[in-house]
C-alpha cells in the first residue's frame, strides 16, 4: 500500500513539472513579437532519493530553476549601438533641417549675390539711368534681406532643438524612475527565489530606450543596476533614480544639470547628443560663416562705393549699413542703408556718364575678401562643408544601423522564440505528462483493487 502511495506521489509530481514546462512553452509562444522578450527554458531537478536500510528509492522529479536565455555583453553592446545610432540620427535629422535654408535654388545668398553683380553690369552700360540704378538697390535689398531671413531661420531651428532637448530630458528621466522601479522589484523577486526574468526583458527594454537618448554606462550590482552617464554622472542606483533637470543660460539655451553640476557639454550619444552637436556647434559655427560673410561684403561694397561719385558729383556713401564692430550678428542685421539710387557712386571723375568706378564693384567678385577666398569660393565652401558633414553623418547613420541589426538579429538568434523548437518540446512536455497521467490511473486502479481485496477479505 505505501509503495502505491509512493508510486503515486512521484507520478503526481511529474504531472506538476511537466504542466509547469509547458506552460513556461506557451509562454514563450505567445511572447514571439514581444519587443525585447528573452525566451525561457524550464530545467528538471531529481528529486532526492528515500534510502531504507540498504536500498534506495527515487522520489521523482520537481521543476527546477527557470533560465532566461540572455546574453549580457550582447546586450550591452546593443545598448551602446542604440546610443550612437540616436545621436546619428538627430544630428542628420538637425543637418538637413539646416541645409534647406541654403538649398532654395534661385533665392539664396549665392544666387542673390550674383543678381547683384549682374545688376551692376547692367548699370555699367547706362551710369545714369535711374530705373538700372534702383535695380541696383532691390538686387542689394534682396541680398540683404536673404541673409536676415538664413539667420533668422538658422535661430529658430536652434530654439526649437533646444525644446527638443528639454522634452529628451524629461523623457530621461522618466526611464530612470522606471528602471529604478524595476530594479526593487527584481531584487525583492530574486531575494525569495522567485523568476524575475520578465522584469529583466522589461528593464532591458527600458535600457535601450535610455541609450538611445542618452549616454549610459550601466554597473551590475547586488542591488539590480547602477545606470551612470559615460562621465560618471549617476542616473540610477538600485530603486533610486537621480533626475536631471535643464535651465536656460543668459542667451536662453536650455543647459542640463545632474544634482546641480552642469553635465551639458559631456553628453556626446544618444539623441540629446545629436540635438546639443546641432545645436551649439553646428548652428552657431554657419552663423559666424554667415556673420564674417556679411559683414565682409558690406564693408567692401561700401569700400567701393566710397571710392567714386554719385550722379551730384558727390562722394559716395554706404550702400549697405555698417556691420557691428565684432561682426557677430552682421547677417541678421545686414540691410540697405541707401534710398536714392542717384547716390550709387558709378563715375570715378564725378561726371555723370562715367561708369570707372563700378571696376571697383566688379572687382569684388573676385577679390580675396576672407582668408584670400572670393566671396563665391567662400559660400561655395559654406554649402561644400555642410554637404559634406550631412554625407559623412548619414554614411555613420547607416553603418550604424546595419550594426544594430545584426546585433538584434544575433540577439534573437540566442534568446529569441524559435517558433519549430517550441512545437517540439510542446510535443515532448505532452507525451511525458500522457504518461505520468496514464501511471496515476494505474496506480489508481490497482489502489482500488487491493481496497477491494481487503474489503473482500
Amino acid at each position: 500500500m505505501s509503495n502505491l502511495s509512493a508510486t503515486l506521489s512521484i507520478a503526481v509530481g511529474a504531472l506538476a513539472a511537466e504542466q509547469s514546462a509547458l506552460s513556461e512553452t506557451a509562454n514563450n509562444v505567445a511572447n514571439l513579437n514581444t519587443p525585447g522578450y528573452s525566451r525561457t527554458v524550464p530545467s528538471f531537478v531529481e528529486n532526492p532519493p528515500v534510502v531504507l536500510g540498504s536500498f534506495t528509492f527515487g522520489s521523482g522529479v520537481s521543476l527546477g530553476p527557470i533560465d532566461s536565455i540572455r546574453d549580457a555583453i550582447l546586450q550591452i553592446r546593443i545598448q551602446q549601438e542604440t546610443g550612437q545610432q540616436g545621436h546619428l540620427d538627430a544630428l542628420v535629422t538637425g543637418l538637413k533641417q539646416v541645409e534647406a535654408q541654403f538649398s532654395n535654388q534661385g533665392s539664396d545668398i549665392g544666387s542673390q549675390l550674383s543678381a547683384l553683380f549682374a545688376s551692376l553690369a547692367q548699370l555699367s552700360t547706362d551710369p545714369t539711368s535711374l530705373a538700372t540704378r534702383q535695380g541696383v538697390l532691390a538686387a542689394a535689398s534682396n541680398l540683404s534681406a536673404t541673409f536676415r531671413n538664413t539667420a533668422n531661420s538658422l535661430t529658430s531651428q536652434q530654439t526649437n532643438i533646444n525644446l527638443s532637448v528639454a522634452q529628451a530630458v524629461a523623457q530621461v528621466n522618466t526611464a530612470t524612475q522606471q528602471i529604478a522601479k524595476l530594479n526593487g522589484e527584481i531584487a525583492s523577486l530574486q531575494n525569495v527565489g522567485q523568476d524575475a526574468s520578465a522584469f529583466l526583458d522589461q528593464r532591458d527594454v527600458l535600457i535601450n530606450q535610455l541609450s538611445g537618448l542618452i549616454d549610459v554606462s550601466q554597473i551590475k550590482t547586488e542591488s539590480g543596476v547602477t545606470l551612470t552617464t559615460s562621465n560618471g554622472t549617476a542616473l540610477v542606483a538600485g530603486n533610486q533614480s537621480f533626475a536631471l533637470t535643464t535651465q536656460p543660460d543668459v542667451s536662453g539655451l536650455q543647459r542640463i544639470f545632474a544634482q546641480g553640476t552642469d553635465i551639458t557639454g559631456q553628453v556626446n550619444s544618444g539623441q540629446i547628443g545629436g540635438l546639443l552637436a546641432v545645436r551649439d556647434q553646428k548652428i552657431p559655427a554657419l552663423l559666424s560663416s554667415l556673420d564674417t560673410f556679411a559683414a565682409a561684403l558690406a564693408i567692401a561694397f561700401n569700400g567701393a562705393n566710397a571710392a567714386g561719385f554719385d550722379l551730384n558729383g558727390n562722394g559716395g556713401a554706404n550702400i549697405f549699413t555698417s556691420p557691428p564692430a565684432s561682426g557677430q550678428g552682421a547677417a541678421a542685421a545686414m540691410g540697405v542703408a541707401m534710398t536714392d539710387p542717384a547716390l550709387i557712386a558709378a563715375s570715378s571723375d564725378g561726371s555723370a556718364g562715367s561708369n570707372g568706378n563700378l571696376a571697383n564693384f566688379a572687382s569684388i567678385h573676385d577679390q580675396g575678401l576672407i582668408a584670400s577666398t572670393t566671396p563665391s569660393d567662400y559660400y561655395s565652401g559654406l554649402i561644400f562643408n555642410l554637404g559634406n558633414d550631412i554625407a559623412n553623418a548619414s554614411a555613420e547613420l547607416q553603418s550604424s544601423q546595419l550594426v544594430l541589426q545584426q546585433l538584434q538579429d544575433q540577439r534573437g538568434s540566442i534568446s529569441g522564440v524559435s517558433l519549430d523548437e517550441e512545437a517540439a518540446h510542446l510535443v515532448q512536455y505532452q507525451r511525458a505528462y500522457e504518461a505520468a497521467a496514464r501511471m496515476v490511473t494505474t496506480v489508481d486502479q490497482m489502489l482500488e483493487t487491493v481496497i477491494h481485496m481487503g474489503v473482500n477479505g
